[in-house]
């Protein structure tokens, strides 16, 4: 059965996209993600960034002085 040039191309693209494996998908999308959140300029809600815990030896160290 014969395709159109554009169906055969459609086609091409279509199973290289599938042949990309998923772990390569995932990392690029976090790379991109990371790059996205140090943009200050993002427009949307900020993510929520982790508090700092204090060092269990701060108080230690204080005491001593």
């Amino acid at each position: 059965m014969k395709h159109s040039a554009e169906y055969e191309r459609f086609t091409a693209l279509v199973d290289r996209v599938i042949a990309v494996p998923h772990s390569v998908i995932k990392q690029r999308l976090d790379e991109h993600r990371k790059e996205a959140a140090n943009n200050p300029n993002r427009p949307g809600p900020k993510p929520k960034r982790k508090a700092v815990k204090p060092s269990a030896s701060a108080p230690e160290a204080a005491d001593r002085d």
